[in-house]
């Protein structure tokens, strides 16, 4: 089997004219096909991106507003607390004069009593002689009346 020249360029030429062209056509078009699915995944992961940031943000907003939300609480509660602790200290303040007052009187009441003790008689039912005793306001001032004084 002889090749001759006119085969070998018959070969040629049906690679080069037919297939070769056509292969050549063909590699451009996968190319291109290629660039084009790989553009449409590379859209598709852009997109698929953009939904998670858009759900991040969303998210970081409504937790944003839940803090806010959850802030203004806490500051209305810390401002009932004050007004109920500047009432709580009033109130206090009133019962700290109130107390002083009491002590005050009872110091006054037990130096009456101290200056009319000597007056004071067991017997005061049957007592012809008693004369009453007006307790006098100012009692610091006024010393009691020695107990020999007092009569029957």
């Amino acid at each position: 089997m002889e090749i001759s020249l006119e085969t070998i360029i018959s070969i040629v030429g049906l690679l080069l004219g037919g297939g070769g062209i056509g292969g050549f056509f063909t590699y451009r078009y996968t190319k291109r096909k290629e660039r084009a699915e790989a553009s449409t995944s590379e859209a598709g992961a852009a997109k698929e991106w953009q939904d998670v940031y858009q759900q991040i943000v969303s998210d970081l907003k409504s937790d944003r507003d839940e803090q806010k939300t959850y802030i203004q609480e806490l500051k209305d509660d810390r401002r009932h607390l004050r007004e109920e602790r500047d009432d709580l200290r009033k109130r206090q303040d009133d019962l700290d004069d109130r107390i002083w007052n009491l002590q005050r009187e009872v110091q006054r009441t037990t130096k009456l009593v101290e200056q009319m003790r000597p007056f004071l008689c067991q017997r005061a039912a049957v007592c012809k002689l008693r004369v009453p005793v007006e307790p006098s306001e100012d009692v610091a001032s006024e010393e009691p009346q020695p107990e020999g004084n007092a009569t029957e």
